[in-house]
């Protein structure tokens, strides 16, 4: 299934004031990215926040973005990360399980696993509950 036909309300329990998504499996991506349902303006009808949890592949790389007026936090639950990021990406900064992280809006960054077998396991926070619509990707080049 594809992120266009997925319909996200069906992993919802609306509880009437609190909605529910129980344990679930890695079900869509987006830029070598991979997903679980998690909750957003999507399937519970959030106005600011979307949160979930993202898998990075043993050897992925997050292609170089933008994010556009939203800020993000990660937590790492697994695995060892890499971000190049800033003006032509050329900072680096590298987190491991147990870190958090605060990616400020507009920031092009490109995230990379460090590890050719183990996943990279985040959870992810923004304050747009659109998720990944207000992204832009980011030319490395285009800053020298």
């Amino acid at each position: 299934m594809t992120e266009e036909t997925l319909d996200l309300k069906q992993f919802v329990e609306d509880g009437d004031g609190i909605s529910v998504i129980r344990a679930s499996e890695t079900c869509r991506g987006w830029n070598n990215i991979r997903y679980k349902p998690g909750l957003s303006g999507k399937n519970v009808g959030a106005k600011k926040l979307s949160m979930n949890v993202a898998t990075i592949p043993p050897g992925g790389v997050a292609k170089a973005h933008i994010h556009v007026d939203f800020e993000v936090m990660l937590y790492i639950l697994q695995g060892n990360v890499r971000h190049e990021y800033g003006a032509g990406c050329k900072k680096t900064l590298e987190n491991k399980a147990g870190d958090f992280i605060f990616i400020q809006p507009g920031v092009p960054h490109e995230v990379f696993n460090m590890s050719d077998s183990e996943p990279v396991m985040a959870v992810v926070a923004r304050s747009d509950a659109s998720e990944w619509e207000n992204i832009i990707t980011y030319d490395r080049n285009s800053e020298s």
